[in-house]
């Protein structure tokens, strides 16, 4: 299966238990994960968010089969112009940031700068044509990472933290001056 396989089976509306078998199709034929973020990218919103729900079942379920390719996944988080696929990437940061995550995970993201994905993630909590569930799951996220970054903390404490922290820069200074 290729590129272009894959968008023909994501046209048309799927459900979770199709989400649920493609998944399994494309870690059985070992599908490449950087083909799938490619997907998620692409100009039509439906397809868009369909593959970055297939990217989000197929990461969480066969994290290890795709670890060599997390640090190219992250680095399109910027990318993302989907409001559906937004949610998937925000839960997938959530997931991999949680004390809960596999240990592979947890030394892979260690290794990781996750700076430019936070100043994403405050930029889709404050920015408000974001939809809820993609807050929700950022925050979240954000939340997860607060003991890497301590800073974290200090400014999701209140929405207005940018103004408080007007005098040095921050990634949510970063994310506010995106807007």
């Amino acid at each position: 299966m290729n590129q272009d396989d894959l968008i023909k089976r994501i046209t048309a509306t799927i459900g979770k238990l199709k989400v649920l078998e493609l998944g399994k199709i494309l870690h059985a034929k070992k599908f490449s994960l950087r083909d799938l973020v490619d997907v998620t990218l692409y100009h039509d919103d439906a397809i868009a968010f369909r593959a970055a729900w297939l990217l989000e079942n197929v990461f969480l379920q066969y994290p290890e089969s795709y670890l060599p390719d997390l640090e190219y996944l992250l680095s399109k988080i910027n990318a993302v112009r989907s409001a559906g696929a937004k949610r998937h990437y925000a839960k997938i940061v959530m997931h991999i940031a949680d004390k809960n995550a596999p240990q592979i995970i947890k030394e892979k993201i260690n290794q990781l700068d996750f700076e430019p994905i936070i100043v994403r993630l405050f930029y889709w909590m404050i920015d408000p044509k974001i939809k809820i569930a993609v807050k929700a799951f950022a925050a979240e996220a954000l939340f997860n990472l607060r003991h890497r970054y301590d800073w974290i903390s200090g400014d999701m404490a209140t929405p207005t933290a940018y103004r408080c922290h007007a005098s040095y820069g921050s990634p949510y200074n970063d994310a506010v001056l995106h807007l």
